[in-house]
């Protein structure tokens, strides 16, 4: 039996010429999803082609869903690898082993199926290669997973008891264009459908709907290779297939998504249109849209479901779009391939720009300096162009697909530049995206993947100096950049402001969306190496704004802080704030303005804000009201916040103006010590007296006080090395800062309080922390002043600086009055909110599928805990855990975490900054943490202990 296609480096064959997806004909149409018969080989011959035939008894089969993936249903595993193939790299040759999915469907045709013309048999995605068969004849096989194919089939078609057989296999030569960073999924994972097509059916269109921002009139020519007329009744249009017309209209922007109804009528056949009028092109070297410069808030975009991979329905799709937009997110890059066709269809009504991204990726082949990479190898070249066309093809009729891309990291050749040709010759008003190449030959921008802060501000200025001086007149973009990998990303702020200072920088693309963690039945979410790969790229795979059950992380609630369209700042002594739109088309008149404020963290009146409506770009200095209480004994701030004015208050964006700062946290002091036999005795706090350790406050026992500079190191703290040799995570072991020896030096009584000496430091190193603990007090608080100075040389920053303790019991309940609601980091704060807060200490902890260092509250001026209150002078970081950080360190998934009966509080003077060193750059100079000479305080006491603030 042959089995020479699947290595064969052609696209395919049978399948009709790629046209335009048109959802919701009138022409009849039966879904094929739902349950099939399936049987797994090994290999791609290890069966015969008789299953294909009418009559094959399948019954003792198992069955599948599909859409779907039989590694998610119970049959193989899936695997995951970031760029290195599975398989060896032998172009165009795959395994031997090369599981192999045989599928059956047996199907009635309705009643009411249309006798005359003909059907079509459509495939939206299967995953590498199918050979198809209907009825026993065989249709043809295709390559290219996330790409619809199509059969002409009307003549094979009986009335009932028709048998759709399809031979999927695993690996093929297109798997070596398609090394995507993402799990390798087989199967039919997107729809299988029928449609009819009547005599007289539409074939291929192609909406031209242009927009001149001078005269606010579009232009609407709709080309077709079956004539027929269009109607518009919004517009009052009705015009011939071909014809053109120019109308006044309203544009259609990721802001303002104006779809007008449309329908093109054929003689057999009637399509609804939604057609948006935009123009986009550069001009000055700017990426413009009808006119306007535009920002890129974006995300890169994989599809997943944490049950079923890349099958997603489409109310999770739905979903999705409305977080993102929820989250002021404005753009898509699908990566690294175009999506289900429904997606685009909600981009298009609730508005998001896109970059549609062809099914093409060949960066395994950078791990042999590309060479023999596909791409640069002519006999690849039909492959290529076919993927181009049926990406083009497909979605070239949604007016939120403002880009296409040639494909994503696949080096440089001749391949690219074909399908660049091509591309331009079939719709030159939309713009060419690829980052791979930095020569920018055949694309329309310079794309670049998680460049630094520096390098950004570099090529905002134009004095980029290490390509073709061309490049420096192209519009740029980072395609990829804040890497969402476990806790962070960190640097967005700095980032965001590069993007706004420099015309040129048009913004950029948050890797990625959603992490990939699969359900797992003992792990939770799994990641690369949970299913035995004897090769993979273990957590990589989490690299999300959202968890896998689209949670959003901290991650996505801090990017939509840092992205919001509004900008509010000001000074609330002085009683005014400053609002700017910075949207690219809209102006403020859909948001209302509402202020707060805010004595000691709790409001103490609001009210509304009269907001002039606004232009793009424009800004208001305005008055904010008398404040409406005299507190000059507490801390006080306005809080100004921007409200969708629907009905929903839903907000987009907000400021906090600080008013008068909060008094100083009154010392503690006044007892004496009293040494014991055992106990020393200061105020409400026993210690022990021979290593001045303490024990108790009050009636709450306290374990293992002591500084802490460890903390279990993030996905960025580990970083990658392909930016920097420096990673913090693999050197703060080095260095061992995960093992610090604590060496008491003195225990000191004084009339006014307790000292305790120690040096702090790692085993087989001169590094040390000489750090000193003051206690003193008072009849019900409890002070601690600790001061650490630095021996040695440092060479690397510290994790934290802070004290770290335990309280026995399971206290769950947590109050502050600080940075909230969630976690914040140096370079991760801008989403964090003065206020007062409340959580349990289950719910202070961030769920990332690989854990590590999480749930830190900025800026906290006191915290409930345990029983106790703690006021900090200055203000400090707070994280409260029912595990140690070792415990932490040591766990791989969440199921690892177990409580251990106490509480474990870490009250930090400073933190080390996230940065996106994952696969990006680190952490900014000015967030982090040098070890150098420091002094903090915390006061301790019982929640109701009277004169507390």
């Amino acid at each position: 039996m042959s089995t020479t296609y699947v290595e064969d480096v052609a696209p395919g064959s049978g399948a009709l010429p790629p046209r335009a997806q048109y959802p919701g004909s009138d022409a009849a149409t039966l879904s094929l999803n739902g349950s099939w018969r399936f049987r797994l080989s090994p290999t791609a011959d290890a069966e015969d082609t008789s299953f294909a035939a009418r009559g094959y008894d399948a019954e003792a089969w198992e069955k599948i869903a599909v859409p779907g993936h039989w590694v998610l249903q119970g049959h193989g595993s899936p695997i995951y690898t970031n760029h290195l193939y599975p398989f060896p790299v032998d172009p165009p040759r795959v395994p031997t082993e090369n599981p192999t999915g045989d599928h059956l469907r047996t199907f009635d045709l309705p009643q009411q199926w249309p006798a005359a013309g003909d059907t079509v048999l459509r495939f939206d995605g299967v995953e590498s290669c199918a050979r198809v068969w209907l009825n026993g004849v065989e249709l043809g096989e295709f390559k290219g997973s996330r790409l619809p194919h199509e059969f002409a089939v009307g003549a094979l078609l009986r009335p009932a008891r028709n048998v759709l057989a399809v031979r999927v296999h695993q690996w093929s030569s297109g798997s070596y264009l398609e090394d995507q960073d993402q799990w390798w999924l087989p199967g039919i994972f997107r729809d299988v459908t029928l449609l009819h097509r009547p005599e007289g059916a539409a074939g291929d269109f192609f909406v031209h709907a242009g927009y001149d921002h001078r005269t606010g009139e579009g232009t609407l020519r709709v080309d077709s290779t079956v004539p027929g007329r269009v109607t518009v009744p919004g517009l009052g249009l009705d015009l011939a297939t071909g014809a053109s017309v120019t109308v006044p209209v309203e544009a259609w922007t990721a802001e303002t998504p104006v779809l007008y109804e449309a329908e093109l009528a054929t003689g057999g056949e009637r399509i609804p249109l939604r057609i948006g009028f935009r123009t986009v092109l550069v001009e000055d070297g700017v990426i413009k849209v009808n006119g306007r410069r535009i920002l890129f808030r974006g995300v890169n975009r994989h599809e997943f479901h944490p049950e079923t991979g890349r099958t997603v329905d489409r109310e999770t799709m739905r979903a999705d779009v409305l977080l993102m937009k929820q989250h002021n997110i404005n753009a898509v890059r699908t990566s690294h391939y175009p999506p289900h066709p429904a997606f685009l269809e909600l981009c298009d009504e609730f508005g998001l720009w896109v970059i549609d991204e062809c099914d093409l990726e060949t960066h395994g082949f950078v791990e042999q300096e590309w060479r023999d990479n596909p791409v640069d190898d002519e006999r690849w070249t039909p492959a290529l162009l076919d993927r181009a066309a049926r990406m083009v093809e497909r979605d070239k009729n949604h007016p939120s697909v403002v880009i296409w891309s040639l494909g994503n990291e696949c080096g440089v050749g001749r391949g690219l530049t074909a399908m660049a040709g091509w591309i331009r010759d079939r719709d030159p008003d939309r713009l060419i995206h690829y980052e791979g190449d930095p020569s920018c030959a055949d694309t329309d921008m310079y794309s670049r993947m998680y460049a630094s802060h520096a390098e950004v501000d570099t090529i905002g200025r134009h004095a980029d100096q290490d390509g073709p001086r061309e490049r420096r007149r192209l519009p740029f973009i980072l395609c990829e950049y804040g890497h969402a990998m476990g806790n962070g990303p960190g640097g967005l702020t700095e980032y965001q402001q590069l993007f706004e200072a420099y015309s040129r920088n048009q913004g950029g693309f948050i890797w990625e969306w959603i992490d990939h963690g699969l359900a797992h039945p003992t792990l939770g979410y799994a990641y690369g190496g949970d299913f035995g790969e004897e090769l993979h790229d273990g957590n990589f795979v989490c690299d999300g704004l959202l968890f896998p059950d689209r949670t959003p992380s901290p991650g996505l609630i801090e990017y939509k802080k840092v992205i919001e369209p509004v900008r509010i700042e000001g000074s609330g002594r002085a009683g005014t704030v400053r609002v700017t739109n910075q949207y690219d088309f809209t102006d403020l008149s859909h948001l209302d303005f509402a202020w707060s404020y805010q004595v000691d963290g709790e409001t103490a009146g609001e009210g509304l804000l009269d907001v002039p409506a606004l232009l793009p770009g424009e800004h208001a200095e305005l008055k904010l009201p008398a404040p409406p209480v005299d507190r000059a004994d507490a801390e006080s701030q306005w809080t100004v916040r921007a409200l969708l004015a629907d009905g929903t208050r839903h907000e987009v964006a907000w400021g906090q103006l600080p008013d008068l700062a909060a008094p100083p946290v009154p010392v503690a002091a006044g007892c004496r010590p009293h040494r014991g036999e055992q106990r020393i005795s200061l105020g409400p706090a026993s210690f022990d007296a021979r290593t001045g350790e303490l024990r108790a406050i009050g009636r709450i026992g306290i374990e293992q006080l002591r500084l802490d500079v460890w903390r279990a190191p993030t996905d960025n703290d580990d970083g990658a090395a392909w930016q920097t040799d420096i990673r913090y995570g693999t050197l703060w072991r080095k260095y061992g800062l995960d093992r610090m020896r604590h060496r008491l030096d003195a225990v000191e009584l004084t009339d006014t309080g307790l000292t305790v000496r120690t040096r702090v430091g790692p085993a087989a190193r001169d590094l040390g922390l000489v750090t000193a603990y003051r206690w003193t007090a008072d009849d019900s608080r409890l002070r601690l002043t600790v001061s650490v100075a630095p021996e040695g040389d440092w060479q690397v920053p510290l994790p934290r600086l802070g004290i770290r303790f335990a309280v026995p019991g399971a206290a769950d309940a947590v109050s502050w009055f600080g940075g909230g609601p969630g976690e914040a980091y140096p370079d991760t704060r801008a989403a964090s909110r003065i206020g007062r807060w409340s959580a349990s200490v289950t719910d202070l902890q961030t769920p990332y599928v690989r854990p590590q260092e999480n749930g830190a509250r900025a800026d906290v001026r006191w915290a409930e805990v345990g029983g106790l209150r703690v006021a900090g002078d200055p203000q400090f970081w707070f994280t409260a855990r029912r595990w140690t950080t070792e415990h932490l360190d040591a766990a791989d998934h969440l199921t690892d975490l177990v409580p251990d009966g106490r509480l474990w509080v870490n009250l930090d003077h400073a933190q080390q900054g996230i940065g996106s060193q994952s696969c990006g750059p680190g952490v900014l100079p000015q967030h982090q943490l040098l070890a150098a000479p420091a002094e903090f305080s915390f006061t301790f006491s019982e929640p109701t202990a009277p004169g507390v603030r």
